[in-house]
């Protein structure tokens, strides 16, 4: 009967609490789109941090799946698969790369390729939906040992769904057919992968976005192609197997391949697949929690005033025998009801803005495309609501509790019921302000962030630049005639009218430059083995001159250094005073491991190129001429043209295709500025929501103030008539009510200064060229919420300085 009586007054609750939300529909519209704000922003970033961070990777016990930091050759591969059994439950290695197929018609497209271990699939529980998957038997080397680059075409070929669909129109009867090849025909199609299965890898293991078939690797793992590094292991550890304790079994055997080797560092998967993007989710996410819970202290406030405004309907329901414990349910009730209908509403309005934000999203945020609203964020949400919720029931639930029944019935006027409260709702702004403040900070730092990175110097001219990808195959050319075929192509773009130096390189800053994790250096007064990892980067003739870059010390290459047989190298800055410091750098000898140690004489020193991102300066850079490996006919190509570099775009197109019909695809045509555009959207990103995070709660912040100083001005209304008639200056009193409400802002600015000191360290990753405690931001930050502060007291203080002192007093 007890339990039957409790749900009776839970829905009589409900009811009223429903019904007496009803008759104040400014207050309930105004607290819902607080809370719905508050939970919509919340539940938006979660969605984008579960989809990034928090969802595991779609494969095969994702949790025990781990990556090596650095290419291996096959070889290298099949001593680690063989000697670390005790470790990994499988073992495979897969290299990525952008290829120019052939078409059954003459023509050529561009396609993702993944050269894999007949392993793969199975480790990673791909499922095979046409035909089957790779067997052993597919790995078995077949002829001579291929040359390291271009991959091998292989003898067998898994299609991706969606190149199954694009290219082959969903035909099964492709199982058997043989893929357009080099020279005739290519590897077998042997499977169809399952829809959706998509390979999520960093951009240090590769920046292609996609692969569109996949080759067994058979290519040769015998002594004469250790030195093919471009195979990434990736690993599967037993159950009981730690990281550390598989990396115990790595050291081992990379132990006997001499001292120097290049290294093998194994981590977590999923952790090298977010590390670069995590602080700044983080710190967003933070940002917006902030945001939350200004939106739930402006909501309490307004509870709070609302709550003061009924003391006397509630002390009257007190002396009528209502209990003081069944009041402060039926808060708890309409705070439940607010916060349920907020959350719901924030919800949808999450739901909109997730569309918004992966539009706006850079590029490197893995999984994006994945982001929704799931049991996680729903769960996410929930808590969100439960906990404004409590806020919102608790801060006036504690003024009922605590006030005085007689002296609320003994006040005839506004002034006595008013007075009730106003500690709290000084606390709950003064909090407020603290927490707007710490975004505002945040803001602050990210815009001048956002300056340093406009003015960064990148090491080259970007503008005037028109940058463009071409991908051949190099078996269409003749070994002896690649590097003339590249210098043919270089003039023939160098003769277009208007085209004032033309540069190439297997990498220009900003793209794909070189091995993505480096080479291994040493030096001639350096000893101990290869120290940390450097760039280096092929480039043509002429690429310094074209990229404006400049020559600090020595020559750059010239067409003689190819013919000349030398190993020759330019360095940047950085590595000369590294390495060099104090003396030249020139005639001096600089040793890299590809993976073998060789040998290179310093001609030249340039400038330093921020070739990953501008954000940092990065690795030492190390160029070397174009013949200095096995030279292929795909490259990078940055030209310099007079006027706007975009309008070149179509003249070249047409250039290319007269010069190799078919045989060069054309990719990635756009403006260095374009790039460097592009460069700059993370921090575009970030800046944008912090900055509108901010905003909207300083927003919040300057209307509790409002609503505070408002309220202690109607409270004081006799007291401010009796000033004025006794003399007092309504200029006077305009600058009291100011000066009290700047003292609630100037405190919630010293507890902001405080906790933003300790919580803007999150952010150190993202900011360029500034310290999280940058002191002109705090003193810029901290004059502009006074500002905000002492507008959010004007027109309460004004209409404080015009009472009349009659009408203040009669009323009283």
């Amino acid at each position: 009967m007890r339990h039957l009586n409790l749900v009776n007054d839970l829905v009589k609750d409900l009811a009223y609490g429903a019904r007496t939300l009803r008759n104040a529909p400014t207050f309930t519209t105004t607290v819902l789109l607080t809370i719905a704000l508050g939970i919509g922003a919340c539940t938006a970033i979660f969605s984008v941090v579960n989809a990034v961070l928090l969802r595991p990777l779609p494969y095969k016990n994702p949790g025990r799946l781990v990556l090596a930091d650095a290419p291996v050759s096959n070889a290298y591969f099949f001593d680690l698969r063989d000697g670390t059994g005790a470790a990994f439950d499988d073992l495979a290695a897969i290299m990525v790369f952008r290829a120019i197929v052939p078409r059954e018609d003459g023509t050529a497209e561009r396609i993702g390729k993944g050269l894999i271990t007949t392993n793969f699939f199975h480790m990673l529980g791909a499922q095979i939906v046409f035909g089957r998957d790779f067997t052993e038997a597919d790995g078995i080397p077949n002829g001579p040992p291929a040359p390291p680059f271009p991959p091998s075409e292989g003898s067998v070929a898994i299609l991706s769904y969606n190149y199954f669909q694009r290219r082959y129109g969903a035909d099964p009867n492709v199982i058997g057919r043989k893929l357009p090849g080099t020279g005739g025909s290519g590897p077998q199609i042997v499977g169809v992968l399952r829809p959706g299965f998509t390979l999520f890898v960093p951009a240090s293991v590769s920046t292609q976005p996609s692969v569109d078939i996949w080759i067994a690797n058979d290519r040769g793992y015998d002594e004469p192609n250790r030195g093919e590094l471009m195979l990434q292991v990736i690993g599967r550890l037993k159950p009981t197997v730690t990281v550390d304790q598989a990396q115990s079994q790595v050291d081992r055997i990379a132990a006997t391949w001499g001292p120097d080797r290049m290294q093998v560092h194994l981590d977590s998967w999923h952790k090298r697949l977010v590390d670069e993007v995590r602080p700044a989710l983080l710190a967003l996410m933070a940002a917006v929690m902030l945001l939350f819970l200004v939106a739930c202290a402006n909501t309490g406030n307004l509870l709070l005033v609302r709550t003061s405004l009924r003391q006397r309907e509630l002390a009257i329901r007190t002396a009528l025998g209502a209990r003081i414990g069944r009041l402060t349910r039926q808060m708890l009730t309409e705070a439940l009801l607010l916060s349920g209908l907020g959350t719901l509403l924030g919800v949808g309005l999450a739901w909109l803005g997730i569309r918004g934000l992966v539009r706006l999203a850079p590029s490197n945020l893995p999984r994006l495309d994945s982001t929704s609203i799931d049991w996680r964020v729903l769960v996410f949400s929930a808590s969100c609501g439960i906990f404004g919720s409590i806020i919102l029931g608790m801060l006036p639930s504690s003024c009922v509790a605590r006030s005085d029944v007689m002296q609320i019935l003994r006040s005839a006027g506004r002034s006595g019921h008013l007075g009730t409260g106003r500690f709290v709702r000084s606390a709950v702004v003064i909090a407020e302000v603290a927490l707007a403040f710490v975004l505002l900070i945040g803001s602050g730092l990210m815009f001048r962030s956002f300056v340093e990175l406009l003015h960064v110097s990148p090491g080259y001219d970007p503008h005037g630049l028109l940058t463009f990808l071409t991908i051949g195959n190099a078996k269409d050319v003749e070994p002896e005639r690649r590097l003339a075929f590249l210098h043919e192509l270089e003039d023939r773009l160098r003769s277009i009218p208007g085209v004032r130096s033309v540069g190439g390189a297997t990498g220009l800053p900003l793209h794909a430059v070189g091995p993505p994790e480096g080479i291994q250096w040493s030096a001639e007064q350096v000893s101990g083995g290869p120290e940390r990892r450097v760039d280096i980067e092929t480039i043509l003739p002429g690429y310094f001159e074209t990229l404006h870059s400049r020559i600090l010390e020595g020559r750059t290459f010239t067409e003689a250094d190819n013919a000349s047989g030398q190993k020759l190298a330019v360095i940047d800055q950085s590595l000369a005073e590294k390495v060099f410091p104090n003396q030249s750098a020139l005639e001096r000898r600089i040793c890299v491991y590809i993976p073998d140690p060789t040998w290179l004489r310093v001609i030249g020193v340039v400038e330093h190129q921020r070739l990953h991102t501008l954000a940092d300066r990065g690795r030492e850079q190390i160029f070397v001429m174009d013949g200095f490996w096995g030279i292929g006919i795909s490259r990078h190509w940055a030209l310099r043209t007079e006027g706007d570099p975009e309008k070149y775009a179509a003249i070249v197109r047409l250039e290319i295709a007269k010069f190799a019909p078919g045989r060069l695809a054309i990719t990635d045509m756009q403006t260095m500025d374009t790039t460097i555009n592009r460069e700059q959207a993370g921090t575009r990103f970030d800046l944008l929501l912090i900055g509108l995070f901010a905003m909207i709660a300083a927003l919040l912040a300057a209307v509790g103030l409002y609503g505070v100083v408002s309220s202690a001005v109607r409270q004081r209304t006799a007291e401010i008539g009796l000033r004025i008639a006794l003399g007092a200056e309504p200029g006077g009193v305009v600058r009291l009510v100011i000066r009290q409400g700047l003292t609630l802002g100037a405190v919630g600015i010293g507890i902001g200064l405080v906790a933003s000191a300790g919580l803007t360290r999150v952010m150190a990753s993202m900011l360029v060229g500034i310290q999280p405690t940058d002191p002109a931001t705090y003193a810029l930050m901290t004059a502009v919420f006074l500002l905000v502060t002492a507008m959010a007291c004007w027109v309460p203080a004004r209409r404080a300085g015009g009472v009349d002192p009659m009408v203040a007093l009669r009323e009283e």
